[in-house]
């Protein structure tokens, strides 16, 4: 059973900055896309960024320019970064993790952007 655990959600101020983490355990397997969701209030949930072992990208549109997605030296871990944040930003941001045709989320930390 894979398990993935994320950090770093808060509250920032529109133009601050935040780092969100997540871990993927309880497999040896390497989970091939790694990827960040939101879901904003009252609206379905998006795909923010996506990377795959290999290190390809992609993006949401909106996000392009100020969000930056890694992956970790540790097996199963990504990161985003996220710049000159908006307060349309606001949402719960999760992590997934596919593997073997099982779609794994974490719990997702709240991000807040507000004055």
């Amino acid at each position: 059973q894979v398990q993935v655990v994320e950090s770093g959600g808060g509250l920032v101020q529109p133009g601050g900055s935040l780092r969100l983490s997540c871990a993927a355990s309880g497999t040896m397997r390497t989970i091939n896309r790694m990827g960040w969701y939101r879901q904003a209030p009252g609206k379905q949930r998006e795909l923010v960024a996506a990377i795959t072992s290999g290190g390809t990208t992609n993006y949401a549109d909106s996000v392009k320019g100020r969000f930056t997605i890694s992956r970790g030296n540790a097996k199963n871990t990504v990161y985003l970064q996220m710049n000159s944040l908006k307060p349309e930003s606001t949402a719960v941001y999760y992590c997934h993790a596919p593997l073997m045709g099982v779609h794994y989320w974490g719990p997702g930390p709240p991000v807040t952007v507000s004055s």
